[in-house]
């Protein structure tokens, strides 16, 4: 049965300075997202999350999955259809999760028809729902600060040693 929230899980990757995010084209509705899916059973979103992003894309545990603050409210129609918690439940919620990608081939179920690795700018244009973006941003500012964090300890161990 499936749990009352949704996830969602965009997949990333650093080359050196340069972050690259994997976006994937849904087969059914022409649209580009991150991975996505609802909770099974008793699983916690961490659980739901590394699950969908092995169902959709092959991810296995080697990837580190990073918690995301960004949540969104989905309205239970577009996420099932219908009303499948009863007719009280009108929203649930969506968790986002960042996960790092240590090779360039992702295995993509049915579901997509495509994926491409691009930046962030190029990103934000073709993604479409608003909860993917802000989650995306997200992402990018907490990747950005801990690789400016990274470079500025280099540059003190540098320095210290000279």
């Amino acid at each position: 049965m499936r749990a009352p929230y949704q996830v969602l899980v965009i997949p990333y990757r650093i080359i050196g300075s340069y972050v690259e995010y994997a976006i994937l084209k849904r087969a059914d509705l022409n649209y580009w997202q991150g991975i996505a899916g609802g909770g099974e059973g008793g699983e916690t979103p961490v659980e739901a999350a590394r699950r969908e992003a092995f169902e959709e894309a092959g991810l296995g545990a080697e990837c580190r999955l990073m918690a995301l603050d960004s949540e969104a409210s989905l309205p239970v129609e577009h996420v099932v259809g219908h009303y499948l918690w009863g007719e009280d439940v009108y929203v649930i919620p969506e968790y986002s999760f960042g996960m790092e990608v240590l090779n360039d081939e992702l295995t993509l179920s049915r579901e997509h028809s495509t994926y491409k690795w691009v930046d962030y700018e190029e990103s934000l244009t073709l993604l479409k729902w608003d909860s993917n973006k802000t989650a995306l941003w997200e992402l990018n500012e907490r990747i950005n600060n801990r690789n400016t964090e990274k470079e500025i300890n280099a540059n003190i161990n540098t320095k210290i040693k000279e």
